[in-house]
């Protein structure tokens, strides 16, 4: 997950917490305020009765009279229950139905005096009222329809908003993340850009000096710095080429014409042909060093062509065989290729050509019978190269290490070499997308597989 969405996710969790507890604050002391009003709507009501009580001549006669009167003041399905100090009820707003009440309830009364509870449905309110000297019991129940319609009301309301803003908050932390971090991004994409061959290249520099700004100013220090190594890399690179290459070609080509004139001893021959293979080696090992640190993947894909790989093939073959005449090759294309299989990869043919001198090389160096097999297999996804010859193996313990600099195996004894082949051969697979796999399929069988990818 990037750092903008981490951030914005961060920020969108935050909020909704926090604005889920407001939520929940706003609900609940909504609802302690809808209950309260309630209360004291059912508190002055039964001050209301006991007014009426108070001042009334003939209460069950003027009862009817004064509850009818006064409807436009009573609760949504409101009952009043009137009780005596003998607990005989006497008067009762219900009509038409059987009256029942809790006798415990009234029992209560005389101990606490006034009575609310709202666990009850509907809720009641009732109060011990001593009225001219007599005690009465009155019980009130009513539904607070309004208060909680209300409430629901506010509760739907609030989780709309709740996720409405949620979601608002997600989108505008996401924009302006995307914003604050803009130049972030801009910084990463140009020193993606950077390369060996770009250490040139410096950062822009904003005004500012915030973090971004300071962490570009360092980036550009250290390319600075790192540009400096890079070109005494090169310088030295260059003067390698020309003092150490000019005069092994000097040797080799003196020590040809001293093996030509053919009038020196056998020992002297030897020897003489001895240090020739010593200078060729020589100058095998200076071209491979200098080609590892010619080349990276980032300067070659740039002049990537259209290559036909049977046709490097062949022109690596008859390059290895002038060395090695003895040489010989079974080229073929596997029947499990594709029909429309065209035999072709983009890349660079001269690079390839390396790959595949390496393994020719090899095979006529390491095979018992100097002779190597080359098996195509194309399909619509890949294109495999299968290099096979007959000789000694790797031992599986020496076949992780096999593509690493200066790496010889045990069946390259009393043969010279560099060890620096098959990591060139790797490195430039490595510039193509491809890869190359060592296996022993059979005794006394090397196989090279090198697979590219379309």
């Amino acid at each position: 997950m990037s750092l903008k969405r981490k951030i914005a996710l961060t920020i969108s969790i935050a909020f909704s917490l926090l604005f889920g507890v407001v939520m929940a604050v706003i609900y609940l002391s909504f609802n302690d305020f809808r209950r309260d009003e309630f209360k004291e709507r059912f508190r002055q009501r039964l001050e209301f009765t006991t007014h009426f009580i108070s001042k009334s001549k003939d209460f069950e006669q003027e009862a009817p009279i004064f509850f009818n009167e006064n409807a436009d003041n009573v609760l949504l399905n409101e009952t009043i229950l009137i009780f005596n100090g003998q607990k005989e009820l006497i008067y009762s707003t219900i009509k038409d139905r059987n009256v029942t009440w809790d006798s415990a309830l009234l029992k209560e009364l005389d101990e606490k005096k006034i009575i609310y509870t709202e666990k009850t449905v509907p809720e009641i309110y009732a109060a011990l009222r001593t009225i001219n000297g007599e005690n009465y019991y009155i019980l009130t129940s009513a539904f607070d329809t309004n208060g909680k319609s209300k409430l629901n009301y506010l509760k739907y309301l609030l989780i709309a908003a709740y996720v409405m803003s949620t979601l608002l908050i997600g989108f505008f932390s996401y924009y302006f993340m995307g914003q604050f971090l803009r130049p972030l991004e801009d910084l990463n994409k140009e020193i993606s850009e950077v390369t060996a061959h770009k250490l040139t290249t410096q950062i822009p520099v904003q005004e500012s000096n915030d973090e971004i700004n300071v962490l570009a100013k360092s980036f550009n220090t250290m390319i600075a710095r790192l540009d400096d190594v890079f070109q005494s890399q090169r310088d030295f690179t260059a003067s390698a080429s020309h003092e150490i290459r000019t005069p092994i070609t000097r040797m080799a080509f003196q020590l040809e014409n001293l093996i030509k004139l053919k009038q020196h001893s056998p020992e002297t021959l030897l020897s003489l042909q001895q240090i020739q293979k010593d200078v060729y080696q020589l100058s095998d090992l200076t071209n491979s060093l200098l080609l590892l640190t010619k080349f990276d993947k980032e300067n070659i894909q740039s002049i990537y062509e259209e290559v036909r790989i049977d046709e490097v093939i062949f022109e690596s073959f008859e390059a290895v065989e002038k060395s090695y005449p003895n040489l010989k090759m079974d080229f073929l294309i596997s029947e499990e290729s594709s029909e429309n299989s065209l035999l072709t990869i983009n890349g660079i043919q001269s690079l390839l050509d390396i790959v595949f001198i390496n393994l020719f090389k090899n095979a006529a160096v390491y095979s018992d019978n100097t002779e190597v097999d080359v098996l195509i297999t194309e399909t619509n996804l890949t294109l495999t190269v299968d290099v096979i010859s007959n000789g000694k193996t790797i031992p599986e313990q020496e076949q992780s290490k096999l593509f690493e600099a200066f790496m010889r195996g045990n069946n390259s004894q009393n043969i010279s070499g560099s060890g620096l082949g098959l990591r060139i051969v790797k490195r430039i697979l490595e510039y193509h997308g491809a890869e190359i796999i060592y296996s022993s399929p059979a005794d006394s069988t090397n196989k090279f597989s090198v697979i590219f990818e379309k």
